[in-house]
Protein backbone atom coordinates (compact mmCIF):
# COMPACT_ATOMS: atom_id res chain seq x y z
CA UNK A 1 0.00 0.00 0.00
CA UNK A 2 0.99 3.41 -0.60
CA UNK A 3 -0.38 6.86 0.35
CA UNK A 4 -0.06 9.75 -2.06
CA UNK A 5 -1.71 13.29 -0.58
CA UNK A 6 -2.50 16.17 -3.03
CA UNK A 7 -1.16 19.10 -1.46
CA UNK A 8 -2.49 21.46 -3.31
CA UNK A 9 -5.94 20.16 -1.89
CA UNK A 10 -4.94 19.64 1.33
CA UNK A 11 -5.85 22.19 3.20
CA UNK A 12 -4.39 21.05 6.82
CA UNK A 13 -7.53 20.16 8.60
CA UNK A 14 -5.86 17.37 9.70
CA UNK A 15 -8.74 14.31 10.68
CA UNK A 16 -6.01 12.36 8.79
CA UNK A 17 -3.77 12.85 12.13
CA UNK A 18 -6.31 11.77 14.11
CA UNK A 19 -6.99 8.71 12.35
CA UNK A 20 -3.83 8.13 11.46
CA UNK A 21 -1.25 9.27 14.09
CA UNK A 22 1.36 6.86 13.50
CA UNK A 23 1.35 7.74 9.57
CA UNK A 24 0.27 11.14 9.27
CA UNK A 25 1.46 14.67 11.40
CA UNK A 26 1.05 18.49 11.07
CA UNK A 27 4.56 20.18 11.24
CA UNK A 28 4.74 23.42 12.76
CA UNK A 29 3.21 25.48 9.81
CA UNK A 30 -0.04 23.60 9.62
CA UNK A 31 1.59 21.25 6.51
CA UNK A 32 0.53 17.58 6.47
CA UNK A 33 3.81 15.48 6.70
CA UNK A 34 3.14 11.51 6.22
CA UNK A 35 4.55 8.11 5.51
CA UNK A 36 4.38 7.54 1.94
CA UNK A 37 4.53 3.46 2.47
CA UNK A 38 3.13 2.68 5.87
CA UNK A 39 3.12 -0.71 7.34
CA UNK A 40 0.33 -2.83 6.35
CA UNK A 41 -0.55 -2.80 10.09
CA UNK A 42 -2.08 0.75 9.00
CA UNK A 43 -4.22 -0.19 6.80
CA UNK A 44 -7.56 0.24 8.40
CA UNK A 45 -5.99 2.98 10.25
CA UNK A 46 -5.27 4.88 6.68
CA UNK A 47 -8.60 4.24 4.96
CA UNK A 48 -10.26 6.13 7.59
CA UNK A 49 -8.24 8.68 7.34
CA UNK A 50 -8.54 8.89 3.62
CA UNK A 51 -12.49 9.02 4.14
CA UNK A 52 -12.23 11.51 7.04
CA UNK A 53 -10.75 13.77 4.40
CA UNK A 54 -12.83 16.94 3.93
CA UNK A 55 -11.32 18.05 0.39
CA UNK A 56 -10.66 14.20 -0.74
CA UNK A 57 -7.06 14.98 -0.74
CA UNK A 58 -5.29 11.30 0.18
CA UNK A 59 -5.04 8.73 -2.18
CA UNK A 60 -4.24 4.90 -1.61
CA UNK A 61 -2.57 2.95 -4.10
CA UNK A 62 -2.94 -0.89 -4.02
Amino acid sequence: MKIRVDMDACDGHAQCVFAAPNVFELDGKGKVNYIAEPDESERERVMAAADACPLLAIEIIE
